[in-house]
């Protein structure tokens, strides 16, 4: 047989040391380990998807009025790549400004978790 160890410290005496039953229905978790913190919001990728959003807003425009004809030149060659590169970028900025502001008010299925965040 095995001699039994002290565990309390020498630095206490044993008369100081409060012990309390566990409650036979604990399971060993707590309440406060599954309360979700408050939800980090990502201010600079926020930021980058304004300025997306913003940009492609803006080639969009342009394009679409270089393919109406408004600035006199209807050559093609400029007017798609301006379409497309408009498309391209305002997409991904539309996105994830979406989930912002849904993220914001609170509707489910919708967290800033969902936006890429850019941790230095």
């Amino acid at each position: 047989m095995m001699p039994a160890r002290n565990i309390v410290s020498h630095d206490v005496p044993n008369s100081k040391v409060r012990y309390s039953r566990l409650a036979s229905d604990d399971d060993g978790y707590i309440d406060l380990q599954f309360k979700r913190s408050p939800p980090k919001v990502p201010y600079k990728a926020i930021a980058l998807a304004t300025v997306l959003f913003l940009i492609g807003s803006l080639l969009i425009i342009i394009g679409s009025l270089l393919l109406a004809g408004y600035f006199g030149d209807t050559d093609s060659d400029r007017t798609l790549p301006v379409l497309i590169i408009g498309i391209l970028v305002f997409l991904p900025g539309f996105y994830h400004l979406r989930i912002a502001y849904y993220a914001s008010k609170g509707y489910s299925g919708y967290s800033y978790d969902d936006i890429p965040d850019f941790d230095d």
